[in-house]
């Protein structure tokens, strides 16, 4: 029979219990700093959202935004015209163009010529000089060129808020002389050139206030829509009006505005004119166009 081995004893050895160092305790750092700046951020927005100007730039903000989904999917109105390329508006029975160096040469007979259905050009807006020193290289040859095959033509300045408005009307008129039987001269704003809405629109009434004591005729002012619900609506409410609105139903601008032509389309075509060109229309009938039309005293 085995008897199995006796176990052999093992003595627990003793260890010798490791000292631990007392936990130190971190001492909180001071919260004075961080409650300095949260009291300075708060007071900060507060000032902000009780401020006009925030209030003034929120709103412009969701104006503009507004304008701007309202647009989103509005169909062009009227037939799509193949010859033009473009959809013109309906209701209205007297269209035109503007150009200027953009459009390179141009021959005019062909324009005039190029019809279909009821709808050719009958007016013209003619660029002739920018800010203080730039004129046209084609003006003189649009202006003469059109003239000759019976378009009614206007002359427009490009206007520079930065540069002073009497001295650019005095420009204009140094290189455009206005007849019985021109359109209106216009003037074309469309930009701030970082000056500030005020400061544009003196220097804007000085230049319409000389060109109308020195023709006798109340010059037109050109502008964009959005330029206009910003900056222009509410001044100026006695000069005629030319809005660009493109490729919309109908012009979008409060009823009583004194508008009468609308530039609905900038991609349009036609023939005599190898880019693509601006195309309007004037509010009224022949009659009221002609009525528009500069008179002078003599006449």
């Amino acid at each position: 029979m085995h008897v199995p081995a006796p176990k052999k004893r093992t003595t627990a050895t003793k260890t010798t219990p490791v000292k631990r160092k007392p936990a130190v305790r971190k001492k909180k750092k001071s919260q004075s700093k961080y409650q300095f700046l949260k009291w300075y951020i708060t007071v900060l927005a507060l000032a902000i959202l009780f401020s006009p100007f925030y209030y003034g730039y929120v709103f412009k903000m969701f104006s503009s935004t507004w304008r701007w989904f309202e647009d989103i999917g509005t169909p062009a109105s009227g037939r799509i015209y193949k010859s033009f390329g473009i959809a013109i508006p309906e209701g209205y029975s007297i269209h035109g163009i503007d150009v200027s160096y953009a459009q390179g040469k141009i021959d005019w007979q062909k324009v005039v010529s190029m019809k279909e259905d009821s709808v050719n050009v009958r007016f013209a807006f003619i660029k002739a000089t920018e800010g203080l020193l730039t004129v046209d290289p084609y003006f003189k040859r649009n202006w003469r060129e059109a003239a000759k095959v019976g378009i009614r033509c206007g002359a427009y300045h490009f206007f520079r808020p930065k540069k002073n408005g009497l001295w650019q009307a005095r420009f204009f008129l140094q290189n455009v002389q206005v007849e019985a039987g021109d359109l209106p001269p216009v003037v074309d704003i469309e930009r701030l050139d970082g000056k500030t809405p005020e400061a544009m629109r003196k220097e804007l009434k000085d230049y319409v206030l000389f060109i109308e004591s020195k023709t006798g005729v109340q010059p037109i002012i050109y502008t964009g829509i959005s330029f206009y619900n910003d900056y222009l609506r509410g001044h100026f409410d006695e000069y005629p009006l030319w809005i660009a609105h493109y490729n919309q139903p109908k012009l979008k601008v409060r009823a009583n505005a004194n508008w009468r032509f609308w530039q609905h389309s900038e991609t349009g075509h036609i023939n005599g004119i190898g880019h693509t060109v601006d195309f309007d229309v004037f509010r009224g009938d022949s009659l009221s166009l002609q009525k528009m039309l500069v008179v002078k005293e003599n006449d």
